[in-house]
């Protein structure tokens, strides 16, 4: 009986004892200023010199030549960047476009905010092509009707800046609204419009819903930075100016 008594004991004491779980009481963190009083690790710098000597080779690399400033700032409703953006992204993906689909693009638009960067007069590298365009975004066509392309220039009206845009479009503000050609023709509103944008656009982005819910998008599986780069390379020196494809006649009236 006294064997049996100590027994329940003991066991009564194993299972009312519960082992609790760690709990996390503080957390304290310490900064570390990165400066030259920090010793280099000399085996961490010999294994990545070799990749970014090779990278800033690629990056210094001369591709083109501007004999003058580009920038999106240098016009009203156009500049000389967003011109030769959107005219260069325009030659650079109809081929692909029309080798898939046996049709033309039509026009380019991109938004104004896209661009980060000028180029200074002189010597293009492969750096000026990546502060350009610093993001990942991809070449999308989109099919558009008549009412869609009707509510992208109202947009761009109502905006009222110098978005890239492709010198296939010809777009006037008047007095009694606006006069709009596309390839030296009036908008037909029986036919749908092939565009090229970026896949970021075509999502809404910069709040172009125009982009949005068309009747088809055709990706090209090319970057625009590729684009930019690829122009570039096959260009020995940028011609660009700002044509009137997008002006305000009202003011130049006034």
């Amino acid at each position: 009986m006294k064997k049996f008594i100590i027994s329940v004991i003991i066991l009564t004491a194993l299972f009312s004892c519960k082992i609790k779980p760690p709990q996390l009481i503080r957390i304290e963190g310490k900064q570390t200023a990165i400066n030259e009083t920090i010793a280099a690790d000399k085996t961490f710098e010999n294994t990545i010199k070799p990749y970014r000597e090779k990278v800033e080779k690629e990056m210094t690399t001369v591709i083109s030549y501007t004999p003058k400033d580009l920038y999106r700032t240098d016009g009203d409703l156009e500049s000389s960047l967003g011109n030769l953006m959107a005219d260069l992204c325009y030659k650079r993906a109809n081929p692909v476009f029309n080798s898939r689909t046996g049709k033309n693009i039509d026009f380019a638009l991109f938004n104004y905010g896209g661009i980060r960067a000028g180029i200074s007069q002189g010597n293009i590298t492969n750096e000026s092509a990546f502060n350009l365009m610093p993001f990942e975004n991809s070449l999308v066509v989109v099919e558009l009707t008549s009412e869609k392309i009707k509510e992208l220039v109202n947009y761009l009206i109502e905006e009222n800046k110098a978005h890239p845009l492709s010198k296939q479009l010809n777009l006037a503000v008047t007095e009694k609204g606006y006069d709009l050609k596309i390839n030296d023709a009036a908008l037909d509103n029986a036919k749908n419009y092939f565009v090229l944008t970026s896949d970021y656009l075509q999502t809404g982005g910069d709040n172009m819903n125009f982009f949005k819910d068309p009747v088809t998008v055709h990706k090209l599986d090319y970057k625009v930075r590729n684009a930019i780069i690829d122009y570039f390379k096959e260009t020995d020196t940028i011609e660009i100016s700002l044509d009137g494809r997008f002006r305000n006649e009202k003011t130049l009236k006034n």
